[in-house]
């Protein structure tokens, strides 16, 4: 068994389903308002749940010390756990350009890791506790929960509209 290609292969299935959903706000006659759509007050609009599925892959590709982001503060900043979604929203363009550089990173830092590796504690994940392998689980976890409700949001908004 290869943890790490089959945790390599189910980001790919979850990232085909991100991309669906950000092909189908694509084609609605007005995605930027599609983009900043909230459910409710104080709740993400479905750009940030994809800049964040983006932010975090950035974040989980600095668990090797030889790798470091190309993400600006202001990314990590904005859309990183614990912030709150802004006004200022990311075009169609730049969250399929984010989503694609920071799995590219993600997958780079892949490679200097081995199945061997599961069970080390990445300084930069010491805090959380959490080994190489639960990681894994976490990142193979997360896009599909913000997916979700970026494609719950995303259905809500067209039952608004009469869709």
């Amino acid at each position: 068994m290869n943890t790490l290609r089959d945790r390599i292969e189910q980001w790919e299935f979850n990232r085909e389903r991100t991309l669906e959903t950000l092909k189908a706000i694509a084609e609605t006659k007005a995605p930027q308002a599609v983009l900043s759509w909230q459910p409710g007050p104080g709740r993400a609009h479905i750009a940030w749940q994809l800049m964040h599925i983006a932010v975090t892959e950035g974040v989980f590709a600095m668990m090797h010390p030889d790798f470091q982001t190309t993400l600006s503060q202001d990314l990590l900043g904005r859309f990183r756990k614990g912030s709150v979604a802004d006004e200022r929203l990311p075009s169609l363009d730049e969250i399929r350009d984010t989503l694609e550089l920071t799995r590219g990173h993600l997958l780079a830092t892949m490679k200097l890791f081995t199945d061997d590796d599961l069970g080390v504690v990445p300084a930069s994940l010491k805090e959380r506790g959490w080994n190489l392998g639960m990681a894994l689980k976490i990142v193979a976890w997360h896009e599909p929960h913000h997916q979700g409700q970026a494609h719950l949001t995303f259905n809500l908004w067209k039952a608004g509209q009469g869709e």
